[in-house]
């Protein structure tokens, strides 16, 4: 039997040390997980910080390829300027998959109605880096009807159909 008073070698005391490295390890660990999960839980909701959707805009546009994926499905489309220049850009959906489905908007009737070289009015929020890419908040057939929406009515924008860029983002929009 052992006693009370356990004699202090070199061996228990590597064996007390390994002990307390793996606690110390496992709660680092621990800790570090948890900051990486909250972390990507929040960045998901990132629109407003990544969109200027204080100036949201319209724009007449083809569909080029459309992503019914999670977290929001994603548009490739092209739109021609009044010069005649196409301009290709990529833009993340306002709407996820799991709420477009509840009102009706199923991944194959979304895939139909946006399939490659459809016209549709696209109502939209440049990246707040400018460039060709964008947030769509709303998308409109050439018969006027909401695709992959929640909404009944058209938002407010201001109509930028041929202006070259469309909506670029100024540095004082960036404050």
């Amino acid at each position: 039997m052992h006693s009370p008073y356990m004699r202090l070698t070199s061996k228990t005391v590597r064996r007390k040390l390994l002990i307390m490295r793996n606690h110390v390890t496992k709660s680092f660990s621990f800790i570090a997980s948890l900051l990486l999960v909250s972390g990507s839980l929040w960045a998901h909701h990132g629109q407003g910080n990544s969109y200027d959707t204080t100036h949201m805009w319209s724009t007449w546009a083809t569909v080029e390829e459309f992503s019914y994926i999670n977290p929001h499905p994603a548009l490739k489309f092209s739109r021609t300027d009044k010069n005649g220049n196409v301009e290709h850009w990529g833009a993340e959906v306002a709407n996820n998959p799991s709420r477009l489905a509840r009102v009706g908007w199923t991944k194959s009737r979304s895939m139909d109605a946006l399939k490659p070289g459809t016209r549709v009015k696209l109502y939209l929020a440049t990246g707040k880096a400018g460039g060709f890419l964008a947030y769509v908040e709303l998308i409109e057939s050439e018969k006027g009807e909401l695709i992959c929406s929640e909404r009944e009515n058209p938002i407010s924008a201001v109509d930028m159909d041929g202006v070259p860029g469309g909506y670029q983002p100024k540095p004082e929009d960036q404050k």
